[in-house]
């Protein structure tokens, strides 16, 4: 038994597919890669990246074979073929993309050097050519570069065919290949299973772990001592993960990126000694700031714990001090806005890294609010933008400490809402007007709607037993009402005037939200203009279920100044999507409308285009998303009738967790 290592042509060894000189053995699995990934594999081939070897079994026992996910006739080898133990999505998907396979038409942008998988916008934009056409042996180079100079490319002439000879060239790229010759089928079987169970594609954050944990003797267990500290406090988020990104991002002076690993490597103990310090210290003094502030006992009710991270540099590099309330307020009214723009929820290292560099400016209060772009205006909570938002909202936790700050109990035990952390309650949230008193009349976007949620508790919740507020608002005085801001109007409270109560509770919560904000707005910014503190405000995106996980179809309704569209995709699709980024961190693409889209992992952003937005979030907020919507769940012979049409125009950037 032994192993030879040679390399081969990519050109060379689609051919030998095409010939069956190359075979699945029955042990290998289907192939499962997606368009987006894909086009990723031809853009890293084009920029000349690493794209791994292969391995391959020779054996004269041939084995029982399974046939590869490629077109074109059946033939039988004239040589022994080898049999492809590790490699086959890589192998399929170039051989696919080369002969023209209908599920892999991949195109190239000649101007920006961009793969990506055809669609209705690239079949209308001329200066998009399909990679086969320029892979097929009788192109002409001339003729292409002539069609891309019609389309109205930029580029020069010479530009264009040096980049098309730089496709038509992919063909001579080289892999690594490993052969297993004299192996028992047995032992290739272990050898197969052990290749292709490595688990999940490790991450910017795995690595950083993974990187401080050999280069910092004992560092895993400095942060679970810090974790434990903070578990005691209620502030259970501030876990190992959250403290080896805050310690990266001290010692980095930015977010995680692939070259993180590296520089970590080269960071000295009294750097990394220095920067724990820095992390400890920020938090010591961040966490009771919150405390005395907004009356958060626990860390749960955030919806972001990286929002943290600037300010734990800003504390934990800050002289010792008192912090002085300027300071105290500015960092409190930065963090709400953070929270209300979902700052976080793109981009989210980039813009971390933006944080950091703002955090450790002389003018730190300063450089923060203008990267939030309020620099010089007042940011404004309306009616309007609370129409429609859930408890998925970011508006969500800035009700909760509304009511907090307005002194609201529990209606029924008259306890704090948000109890401490060794309290035996729970945070919770009920519907003012329970659903059984608006089923027959109203859809569960507008039953669910964040002006209908209180912060009570179940038994609370129980004692209400399915009665109008006009049935047990009686028992409870004005001033309870009046903390959890509800209208005391009397014809608001049944379900005739239930439309009339949502704005009426809208204008209260959105009053109280700017009290709250004006209260921390640093005073330098007084005298400035005003401006909406949410860029989402006016828009809107529903989401409603129809039928099962497995035969669903999810049904997404977009609407905001100019738009107006309805599209639907298959929920398994959309499922199976989420989880291949939330478990592997792999990139795969969905049919919505009737187009295919690609749903991309971006640092910790998923991203998918529906419709006119591109929808954004991380895998957990998309995956609480869709709890939502199977509880809501309606029969799939309830489905509308949908003609698929697939958006034209450009998209604008929205939050998962605003949607309906």
């Amino acid at each position: 038994m032994h192993v030879d290592r040679i390399d081969r042509s990519i050109g060379e060894l689609i051919d030998q597919i095409s010939s069956a000189e190359i075979m699945l053995p029955e042990i290998q699995r289907e192939y499962v890669w997606k368009p987006t990934q894909v086009a990723k594999l031809m853009d890293s081939i084009y920029r000349g990246y690493p794209f791994g070897s292969l391995l391959f079994w020779q054996t004269d026992d041939a084995p029982e074979t399974r046939a590869m996910s490629v077109s074109g006739p059946e033939v039988k080898p004239l040589r022994p073929p080898l049999f492809l133990l590790d490699g086959q999505q890589r192998l399929t998907s170039l051989h696919r993309v080369f002969t023209n396979h209908p599920d892999a038409q991949v195109v190239f942008h000649v101007e920006n050097q961009r793969f990506q998988n055809q669609s209705a916008a690239t079949q209308r934009d001329p200066k998009w050519i399909k990679v086969a056409d320029v892979l097929d042996p009788k192109a002409s180079m001339l003729r292409l570069t002539q069609q891309l100079l019609d389309a109205g490319s930029a580029l020069a002439d010479h530009e264009i065919e040096q980049r098309l000879s730089q496709i038509k060239q992919l063909r001579d790229r080289r892999f690594v290949m490993e052969v297993l010759k004299g192996f028992p089928y047995d032992e290739v079987a272990e050898i197969f299973v052990r290749v292709n169970s490595g688990g999940r594609r490790l991450g910017t954050l795995d690595l950083a772990m993974a990187t401080l944990s050999t280069r910092w003797t004992g560092v895993l267990a400095k942060l679970q001592d810090e974790a434990d500290y903070w578990l005691q406090r209620g502030y259970g988020d501030i876990d190992v993960n959250f403290l080896s990104r805050a310690l990266a991002g001290v010692v980095l002076g930015r977010g995680l990126s692939v070259w993180s690993p590296g520089r970590l490597r080269q960071t000295k103990d009294t750097e990394l000694e220095r920067g724990w310090e820095v992390v400890k210290l920020g938090l010591r003094r961040l966490i009771p700031l919150l405390q005395a502030n907004l009356r958060l006992t626990r860390s749960d009710p955030l919806p972001s714990m990286i929002v943290l991270i600037p300010l734990v540099v800003l504390l934990g590099e800050r002289v010792d001090e008192p912090i002085d309330k300027a300071t105290s307020d500015g960092i409190v009214y930065w963090l709400l806005l953070a929270t209300i723009q979902t700052r976080y929820s793109t981009s989210t290292d980039t813009k971390l890294s933006q944080d950091i560099r703002a955090a450790r400016q002389p003018d730190p209060i300063g450089a923060l609010l203008e990267s939030l772009n309020v620099e010089s205006s007042r940011a404004e909570v309306t009616e309007r933008a609370l129409r429609g938002r859930t408890k998925e909202s970011p508006y969500f936790f800035l009700s909760l400490l509304v009511a907090q700050a307005r002194g609201a109990r529990d209606w029924w035990y008259g306890t704090d809402i948000l109890p401490a952390f060794d309290d035996a309650q729970k945070l919770e949230h009920h519907h003012i007007h329970p659903t059984a008193t608006l089923d027959d009349r109203f859809d569960k976007n507008v039953i669910n709607d964040l002006a209908n949620l209180v912060f009570i508790s179940t038994k609370a919740n129980k004692q209400i037993n399915g009665r109008t507020p006009a049935k047990y608002f009686p028992t409870l005085d004005a001033q309870e009402l009046r903390a959890h801001c509800v209208p005391l109007d009397e014809d608001l409270r049944d379900a005739d005037g239930y439309g009339r109560f949502l704005v009426a509770r809208r204008q209260l919560l959105a009053e109280a939200m700017n009290d709250l904000l004006d209260r921390f707005r640093p005073a330098f910014l007084d005298d400035e203009d005003v401006s909406q503190a949410d860029p989402n405000a006016g828009f809107s995106l529903e989401l409603a279920l129809y039928g099962s996980r497995s035969d669903g179809r999810m049904v997404f309704t977009a609407n905001g100044e100019g738009i107006s569209w309805v599209g639907s995709a298959s929920m398994a699709e959309l499922e199976a999507a989420i989880e291949s980024a939330r478990i592997a961190g792999i990139d795969s693409d969905v049919v919505i409308a009737g187009e295919s889209v690609p749903v991309e992992m971006i640092e910790d952003s998923l991203n998918v285009p529906i419709g006119p937005y591109l929808v954004t979030g991380t895998p957990e907020e998309w995956r609480a998303v869709f709890d939502r919507e199977r509880v809501a769940s309606q029969p799939l012979s309830a489905a509308p009738s949908l003609t698929p049409t697939p958006w034209a125009g450009d998209r604008i950037k929205f939050p998962i967790t605003s949607t309906d």
